[in-house]
Parts: structure tokens; C-alpha cells; sequence
């Protein structure tokens, strides 16, 4: 039976070496950035905002643009012992195209060039949303998308069918959520986990694009058992937990963290039809 000391040292990070996109600002990815650097890990961030601590580097990177972000994943260099992807577009302003490219194609070739870096142990994490929970009945729609090889081909994909992609944010979030639970066969049998977490409503500076595509008091209103949206720390625990080593037999799962919105949705406790306002892009902050 393992001791204290044992169990704490599971949950954290010393030693390891972690690559964080998305991981600036204040939303979740930086809440995940002072965690882990709490936690003891040699943190590296790709975003175009600075991260909120100290970290051993930091590179401004257009993750939509495939060469740069080979160029900084080389740099940075391995192993790495994990990868959290943060990084993401909100629907509405942004093309479907755009939303597609950054939170999807973007997250999967980010992930495909940190594996590369790892070694048995390795784990992956990525935010996906609520917003994507029709996943379950489009597996078939999104497996010749996530089964395309290669940036480019993914792309191509997309733009070759603009109604699969129509709204962007929701389709972008379905993809990855099932391309996650796709690579994880493959990952396993190099001993790297991959997971993907679903938040509801989280109050990051996301959330006015939101409000902006469904109108204030939809987001205000929007039904949480829990009764009121969660924080970037609490979501960033769920990732930190999923890439720890206290998580060592989990893989492949989509962990739905919205304060029991799903949940009570699919058990009948919640109305579906209040959720579809005209122009709903997504429930993540």
C-alpha cells in the first residue's frame, strides 16, 4: 500500500517537464501554467499572451500556422512528459474554417509532435466543451476527418465540407473529443494516455463572446444543478489531475465537467429545448 508521501508525489509534477498551449492570459490554460508550476514542473507555454508566473520559457506562437509550431515544439525539445492543450476559438466572430483550424486541427497536430517527445508514462489533455456533446451520435460523421493524416489534409477535409463545419465551435468540439478517444488505441500501446475534459460555462475572459452570440441573460440563466458557472482553477484541477500519475489507467475518456448540466439533461431533470437559442456556438467560457 503506498504511503503518504507516495500518493502526493502522484498528484505532482516534479521532474517533469510540460508544454502548455493556450497556457497565457487568465483562462483556463493559465490557471493549469500556476498549478503546475506550484506542483513543481518545468513549464513551457505557446500563446501570444505572456503566462501569469514564471515559467522556464515562454514563445508566441500562431498554433493555426503548422511550421511554427514544429519550429517551437523543436526547440523546446524532449522528453516531455506531458502536453496540455488549451488553446481555442469561440464560434460566431471567427470563420467556421478558423474554428476549425485552431480547435481541432491545431490541438491534433500539437499533440501528434508532443508524442513524438514522450516516453512511456506520457499523457495529453484537452479542452473540448459541453457544446460538443452530440459527439456520441456523429462518431461516423467525424472519423474521416480525425483519420485524415496530416494538417493539411485535415484542412482540405474541412473545407471540402462547410455544412459538417456549419457554426464552427460546437463541430470543432465534437472532432476533438472523438479524434481523442480514437488516437488513445494507438497512443496506449506507447504507454502515452490522452484524455479531453468538457466544461459547461466557466467565467474566463471567453465568456463575452459568448454573451455576444446568444445574449446576456441566456448565459446568465443557463441551468447548472450546481448552480453557478465554475472558475478556470477548477477546470485547470480536472486537466491536472488527468495528466498526473495518480490518473496512470485513465485514457480515452471524455470527462464531462460542467456542473451537471449533461447529466441532467440526459436524465430527463432538464429541458433540452432551453439550450438551443438561435445562434448557440457553445457553453465554455
Amino acid at each position: 500500500m503506498a504511503d503518504g508521501n507516495e500518493v502526493i508525489e502522484r498528484f505532482g509534477y516534479r521532474g517533469q517537464r510540460v508544454l502548455v498551449a493556450g497556457g497565457g492570459g487568465a483562462g483556463m490554460g493559465a490557471a493549469a501554467v500556476t498549478g503546475l508550476s506550484a506542483l513543481g514542473a518545468e513549464v513551457h507555454v505557446l500563446d501570444r499572451k505572456p503566462p501569469p508566473v514564471e515559467v522556464a520559457s515562454h514563445r508566441t506562437v500562431d498554433l493555426a500556422d503548422p511550421d511554427a509550431t514544429a519550429a517551437a515544439v523543436g526547440e523546446i525539445g524532449g522528453p516531455l512528459h506531458a502536453l496540455f492543450n488549451c488553446a481555442g476559438l469561440p464560434g460566431g466572430k471567427y470563420a467556421d474554417l478558423d474554428v476549425m483550424t485552431v480547435n481541432f486541427l491545431a490541438a491534433r497536430h500539437l499533440a501528434e509532435l508532443a508524442s513524438d517527445l514522450m516516453f512511456d508514462g506520457g499523457a495529453i489533455a484537452t479542452i473540448s466543451s459541453a457544446a460538443g456533446v452530440g459527439w456520441i451520435a456523429n462518431i461516423a460523421k467525424w472519423l474521416p476527418l480525425v483519420q485524415t493524416e496530416g494538417f493539411a489534409a485535415g484542412r482540405q477535409w474541412c473545407a471540402d465540407h462547410p455544412e459538417a463545419i456549419a457554426g464552427g465551435y460546437a463541430p470543432s468540439k465534437e472532432a476533438i473529443i472523438v479524434w481523442t478517444l480514437h488516437a488513445s488505441y494507438a497512443l496506449a500501446a506507447r504507454g502515452i494516455r490522452i484524455n479531453v475534459i468538457a466544461p459547461g460555462p466557466t467565467d474566463t475572459p471567453m465568456m463575452p463572446d459568448f454573451e455576444d452570440q446568444v445574449g446576456k441573460e441566456f448565459m446568465d440563466n443557463f441551468p447548472i444543478p450546481l448552480g453557478r458557472r465554475s472558475t478556470p482553477e477548477e477546470q485547470a484541477a480536472v486537466l491536472l489531475f488527468l495528466n498526473s500519475r495518480a490518473a496512470s489507467y485513465v485514457t480515452g475518456e471524455n470527462i464531462i465537467t460542467d456542473g451537471g448540466t449533461v447529466g441532467a439533461i440526459m436524465t430527463g431533470n432538464i429541458d433540452p429545448s432551453i439550450l438551443m437559442p438561435s445562434g448557440l456556438g457553445s457553453t465554455e467560457g
